[in-house]
């Protein structure tokens, strides 16, 4: 088991009938999160504009929520489960991160993508072009980001976007870490092992789909010159949490088969829980033996 094992809680930012309609994140930070997150590394929050039942379901904005939990949790990391880079300009994207790593303290990283839903993007007048040109795009605006962390008089000049004399201080100090979220083997991967310090992942699949993907990663990076063991491997996973001895020894099993094969960070959506008691469960029973 990698010694650095992480986890993370993804924490939803929808209101739907199960919730009665609340955002369940606003739950959870009054009664799960200040005993959850002391035993998590990170806190992840999606980024939409509206829900997958009903457009009238609340579902609260992503930078917004994230600045708020921010404040209220100061020990934990804090990403975007991930940003659709269409939504926001790039040199605003670029700015807000380089704020939220200064008020955080350090703690930002900052969770980016391509984009997928393509009602949402049509809905808010975004443009959304074919994979390829959103991939293209998403290059363009990490370079963007980077530029404008870390030089005082920032321009660049691509084919889709571009800045001139765009200031972002004060420079953020660490420069955030990026993770991109992507699966897609001919365009998502290879684009992960040039430019992420994170891969977010998904833990659905075959043992040999998730070995393939990763390698692709992997391979990126060394065709680049870069270090492949530097992009830290994460996964998003799905479950419940567990409620009795045998779901806690058949999540243990499962996670520990993933970190074998080179997870190092597990992103937990858990979706709404009403107690703590599995929370402490998962936390004795799973997440401390996979640890040690």
């Amino acid at each position: 088991m990698p010694p650095t094992l992480k986890f993370g809680w993804l924490s939803p930012v929808i209101g739907n009938r199960g919730s009665g309609y609340q955002p369940i994140v606003v739950h959870q930070d009054r009664h799960i999160l200040p005993h959850a997150l002391p035993h998590f590394d990170s806190l992840w929050i999606a980024d939409h504009f509206y829900g997958f039942d009903a457009k009238t379901d609340p579902f609260l904005e992503a930078w917004t929520t994230l600045t708020w939990l921010a404040a209220r949790h100061p020990n934990v990391q804090l990403c975007h489960h991930v940003l659709g880079h269409g939504y926001r300009p790039p040199a605003l994207t670029a700015k807000m991160a380089a704020t939220l790593q200064t008020l955080s303290g350090g703690r930002f990283i900052l969770g980016i993508g391509a984009g997928w839903r393509e009602d949402e993007y049509r809905s808010y007048g975004y443009d959304f072009p074919k994979a390829s040109v959103r991939f293209a795009q998403l290059e363009e605006v990490i370079e963007i980001c980077r530029r404008m962390w870390t030089l005082e008089d920032p321009s660049y000049e691509g084919k889709y976007f571009s800045v001139s004399g765009a200031a972002a201080p004060p420079l953020p100090d660490p420069v955030p870490r990026i993770c991109i979220g992507a699966s897609g083997e001919r365009i998502g991967l290879p684009l992960v092992g040039r430019l992420a310090d994170m891969w977010n992942g998904s833990a659905r699949g075959t043992d040999q789909d998730w070995t393939r993907r990763l390698e692709i990663v992997r391979a990126s990076a060394e065709k680049a010159g870069r270090d492949p063991k530097a992009i830290e491997v994460s996964v998003t996973v799905e479950r419940a949490l567990p409620e009795s001895d045998t779901d806690s020894e058949k999540l243990l099993a499962f996670l520990a088969h993933k970190a074998a094969l080179g997870v190092q960070h597990f992103v937990m959506d858990f979706g709404h829980p009403q107690s703590l008691e599995p929370v402490q469960r998962f936390v004795e029973q799973v997440m401390t033996p996979l640890r040690t």
